[in-house]
C-alpha cells in the first residue's frame, strides 16, 4: 500500500511540474512581421501606381 501511495504522490508532483511549464509558441513571430511589412509595401505600391496612372491623365487634359 505504501508503494501505491508513493507512486501516486510522485505522479502528482510530476504532473504539477509539467503543468507549470511555459508553452512553446505555436507559430514563430517572424512571419507576423513579414505579413505587416508586406501589407505596408502593398499599400505603398498601390499609391505609386495610382499616382502614375493619374499623371498621364492630367497631362492629356
Amino acid at each position: 500500500m505504501k508503494k501505491v501511495i508513493a507512486t501516486m504522490i510522485a505522479g502528482l508532483f510530476a504532473s504539477a511540474a509539467f503543468a507549470q511549464q511555459t508553452p512553446a509558441p505555436a507559430t514563430p513571430a517572424v512571419p507576423e512581421v513579414k505579413a505587416e511589412v508586406k501589407a505596408e509595401v502593398k499599400a505603398e505600391v498601390k499609391q505609386e501606381v495610382r499616382q502614375e496612372v493619374q499623371k498621364p491623365a492630367a497631362e492629356k487634359k
